[in-house]
């Protein structure tokens, strides 16, 4: 066997054999020459100096330290950093790419139970299952069988806030129902919403015609409270909002104030401030359907993650490069 680039796992050493089970940590170590007992959650600790010095391959995840210039400066080796999780935003810096390191992340992979959480929620608040649902366990009657006008899934239209990754799964996974689906994006043109089967829509005319807005978008400066007490003023009544992109994108207080009117629901895996204070009216109010930041990856989802690391660092030990690269630009606009 040829010898394998030595390799470095920087994270929250308790998530490595989560999101590294045995059989994907087999797979990793085909690849590069990596110790999962030695993990780096303080890249400054002497004790690393000498393995940093040799690392070719970093394995980054949840709690990797700032890789700053310092820190490069000690991997004069580093040509690839492989993330375990989604965004690397917390912990890159522009030094990264400037010494021409590949930065691989496994946000496509993460994009998939989001996706799926999503979906699960849409089909189910078409059929306003999280409302009736509460009224079922507080009035502790039901009205048996019977028509219910106004819900189900039939042509029922949903707007999509973000042709992001899972905004685009999104968008994929609802292709064989009967929904009517719109996007809005600032950075889509409409060659690329045909190309993805939906109209594109300005942000306005998607929430005046949607039944269920689901948002996608990344956090930045610009889109903090994209959605406001101006912008859910223009949701139909009895609409619904999901969020599972990030809790800042929606104005909290303008959306507990509808909330508490009855006119919307809401389903909401992201919340700001997150967690929810004990205090919050989030947590009462009946149409709002909270939980705690479960839609990424949990559980069993987490092998996606380290299986999509293994690949990329089979790709980078071949020379092929990595398949899901992620750039200084797209890094100053994503999530």
């Amino acid at each position: 066997m040829p010898e394998r680039p030595q390799a470095l796992f920087a994270m929250t050493a308790e998530n490595v054999p989560l999101v590294f089970p045995p059989e994907v940590l087999a797979r990793l170590r085909e690849s590069v020459d990596i110790d999962p007992g030695l993990v780096a959650e303080d890249l400054a600790d002497p004790a690393l100096a000498d393995v940093l010095a040799r690392t070719e391959i970093l394995v980054t995840g949840w709690g990797c330290p700032r890789l700053d210039a310092a820190v490069l400066d000690a991997a004069p080796k580093l040509r690839a950093v492989l993330h375990s999780a989604g965004s690397v935003k917390g912990f890159a810096t522009p030094e990264i790419w400037r010494r021409g390191i590949a930065v691989s992340s496994a946000a496509e992979a993460n994009a998939v139970p989001v996706a799926e959480y999503t979906l699960a929620v849409i089909l189910l608040a078409g059929k306003d299952v999280f409302v009736r649902r509460e009224r079922l366990r507080t009035e502790r009657a039901s009205p048996g069988w019977g028509i219910v006008p106004g819900i189900g899934n039939h042509g029922r239209r949903v707007g999509v806030i973000g042709a992001s990754r899972i905004g685009r799964k999104v968008i994929e996974l609802l292709r064989p129902f009967d929904l009517s689906v719109g996007l809005t994006d600032p950075y889509v043109d409409e060659s690329a919403a045909s190309e993805l089967g939906v109209p594109l829509l300005p942000l306005d005319e998607l929430l005046r015609t949607s039944e269920i807005v689901t948002v996608h978008a990344p956090e930045t400066p610009e889109t903090r409270h994209l959605i406001g007490r101006r912008e859910l003023a223009l949701m139909p009544d009895g609409a619904v909002l999901v969020n599972t992109a990030r809790g800042s994108l929606v104005d909290t207080d303008a959306l507990v104030a509808e909330l508490r009117t009855g006119r919307l629901s809401a389903v909401l895996d992201v919340t700001d401030p997150e967690p929810l204070p004990a205090d919050s009216p989030l947590h009462e109010l009946p149409g709002a359907f909270v939980t705690p930041h479960l839609a990424g990856s949990q559980g069993n989802e987490l092998a996606r993650l380290g299986l999509a690391v293994a690949g990329e660092a089979e790709r980078v030990v071949s020379g092929a490069g990595v398949a899901f690269p992620v750039t200084f630009e797209a890094l100053e606009r994503g999530a």
